[in-house]
């Protein structure tokens, strides 16, 4: 269930979780299209037969988990009264397991702070990267967005 934060509510929001999104089934096309796209073609994440061999099958590129941020974070919440959302930049990222192909992983998003900031709010959020049957999520980043109100 996608959550609707209000603009004028956001630091109500502070220090908790804001919700989980629902499964996404990772596949070797999309990681071969991310793969064309950034130029990152390490056999571990491509060749198939040679993965399968030395590793036991292929893995999703980090950045490509990471990037996963933008599918996860509308299905968890989406804002009233913003004018305008801007993604800032992130303050930490880290790739704490690897995802292998095949696998389903999900976001989970949690608002660590609200600040006001150049006529907006400035947030920054948790989002932590789970792999379905496993403990260790994929990823855990502290990502920031810089909101408006409506008519700024």
């Amino acid at each position: 269930m996608v959550q609707v934060i209000a603009y004028e509510q956001l630091e109500q929001w502070e220090g908790q979780e804001i919700g989980v999104s629902s499964w996404l089934q990772t596949d070797q096309a999309r990681v071969n299209i991310f793969a064309d796209a950034t130029g990152d073609h390490q056999w571990i994440h491509v060749d198939v037969e040679r993965a399968t061999r030395e590793r036991g099958g292929t893995i999703v590129h980090g950045f490509l988990t990471l990037a996963l941020i933008g599918v996860f974070a509308p299905e968890i919440c989406t804002y009233s009264g913003v004018g305008l959302s801007l993604f800032y930049g992130l303050n930490k990222v880290r790739f704490t397991n690897e995802v292998p192909v095949g696998s389903r992983i999900r976001g989970r998003q949690r608002l660590l702070s609200v600040v006001p900031r150049s006529g907006g709010k400035l947030c920054t959020y948790e989002f932590v990267i789970e792999i379905e049957g496993r403990e260790r999520p994929a990823c855990i980043a502290e990502g920031l967005g810089l909101v408006f109100p409506e008519g700024h």
